[in-house]
């Protein structure tokens, strides 16, 4: 296939051209991945300023997104991709055959580092969603810190650079300037530009940018990082969020009442953080599903009210295809069991093979964790609609799940449906997601909004 570039495409591979160290913050669907390619080929075959490229990945992303790129495209065809995966022999076998790029997954990086050590070969490093590396403990940002100052040229790419705050941007930045622009210390980083937010008497939970920060940061930042919005280059069909409303049967009612009930006397609001918040939400969203994990860890199924909305969905659509997001393993087997002898075509998304014949319009349910659906997959030609089984709290991963469908390529109007449990914490989190910008915020202040009105039907009681 002929690649015929945009404008802002262009602006991007002119930028790794002649930029040493670059974060390319382009939202998704506006083709980081054929940008980069076309820089390195260039780099490599016509500018010979480059000679072995290293991209790291998310698994599934390393699997296959950049070899199938590569393939794509006519002009791409000289380039060689090796993806450095599975068992130790199988990856050292990789690094040793002669190629152009190698694609490895992200949780190998402290072991390539320490593989190589100070015999370092690859003089450009590509992050491929550079947001998973704005940890600054993390083993991995620890690992590419080591041999930075062995690499000529680093390209960070991210749809999301902080999606959960200003902070995050710290790590990313450091490993393209060594901290030039943000500072040496994440501390230091902190002192400057924040203040502690959330806290109680030992700790602070969660910090809150002084004002003017953000413009001060986007501005030391600037000449380092591109940020584009898919919606300022791309024409894309509309996106639809349509809220299914679930009611509980009687069982299951009172049974989410009861936990919920029970879980929130038991935790005081004023100490409610990002993490407990998640946690306390997450064991409601199970019931809400139908179904929770007993003390052994085996399935307790509590009511089928959601899965009966699900198949309703199913039958509307008419025999068009879906994408089902599941938040829990026993979400995944209660869902596969309730389509067993529909006659559906009905696959989980696993392997290359299984987004191939997605797009190719043999699966009718394509059934996926946001986990591991968020980043780099191509399912716009199989489908247009999107269905929610189970909310997840985690807005970076929500947002580039519904992106798998609505991108680039995409010509028919996205429909996500969202299963909501009416009452309960599903409704809590789905504001949530539609206040993008304080999620977490949202979901605290709104568990503690439970937990008040827990304890006055206490008082009521009494």
């Amino acid at each position: 296939m002929k690649f015929v570039s945009h404008s802002y495409q262009r602006y991007c591979i002119n930028r790794l051209l002649t930029d040493e160290a670059i974060g390319l913050f382009l939202d998704m669907g506006l083709g980081k991945t054929v940008i980069t390619l076309t820089a390195v080929n260039d780099l490599k075959y016509n500018r010979f300023a480059v000679s072995k490229v290293l991209v790291i990945a998310p698994k599934k992303v390393a699997q296959s997104t950049w070899a199938k790129e590569t393939a794509k495209w006519d002009h791409l065809q000289m380039l060689r991709v090796i993806p450095v995966l599975g068992p130790l022999t199988k990856r050292v076998r990789a690094l040793n055959t002669p190629a152009d790029i190698y694609v490895i997954n992200r949780e190998n990086v402290p072991w390539l580092v320490d593989y190589y050590r100070n015999a370092w070969p690859f003089d450009m490093v590509v992050v491929d969603e550079f947001s998973s590396f704005k940890n600054h403990e993390a083993k991995r940002f620890k690992a590419l810190t080591l041999i930075r100052r062995h690499i000529t040229r680093f390209v960070g790419l991210t749809g999301t650079p902080a999606p959960n705050g200003l902070l995050d941007l710290w790590a990313q930045v450091y490993l393209l300037d060594q901290g030039q622009r943000l500072g040496t210390h994440i501390t230091h980083f902190r002192e400057r530009y924040f203040e502690p937010d959330q806290r109680d008497r030992d700790r602070i939970f969660s910090y809150a940018p002084k004002p003017g920060a953000d413009e001060v940061i986007r501005h030391l930042i600037g000449d380092i990082c591109v940020s584009m919005k898919a919606e300022d280059y791309l024409e894309l069909p509309d996106f639809m969020s349509v809220t299914v409303p679930v009611v509980l049967d009687s069982k299951g009612k009172t049974a989410y009442e009861s936990l919920e009930r029970e879980m929130l006397l038991e935790v005081d609001e004023s100490t409610i953080d990002a993490g407990s918040a998640a946690v306390l939400t997450n064991k409601l969203l199970q019931l809400c599903n139908g179904a929770v994990y007993d003390e052994d860890r085996k399935v307790v199924e509590i009511h089928k009210s959601k899965i009966e909305a699900f198949l309703e969905v199913v039958e509307g659509l008419n025999g068009k295809p879906a994408l089902v997001f599941y938040n829990f393993q026993h979400d995944l087997s209660r869902i596969e069991q309730a389509l067993h002898g529909s006659g559906l075509r009905v696959r989980r998304l696993n392997s290359p093979q299984d987004e191939d014949d997605w797009n190719a319009g043999k699966i009718d349910i394509l059934l996926a964790h946001p986990a591991s659906a968020a980043y780099g997959l191509n399912l716009q030609q199989g489908g247009n609609h999107v269905i929610w089984f189970g909310l997840t709290w985690n807005l970076e991963l929500y947002q580039q799940a519904n992106k798998r469908l609505h991108r680039q390529g995409q010509v028919q109007k996205v429909i996500a449906h969202h299963l909501v449990v009416e009452g309960s914490v599903d409704e809590d989190v789905m504001k949530a997601l539609g206040d993008k910008s304080k999620i977490q915020d949202g979901l605290m202040q709104a568990l503690k909004a439970r937990i008040e009105r827990a304890r006055e039907g206490v008082a009521i009681d009494g």
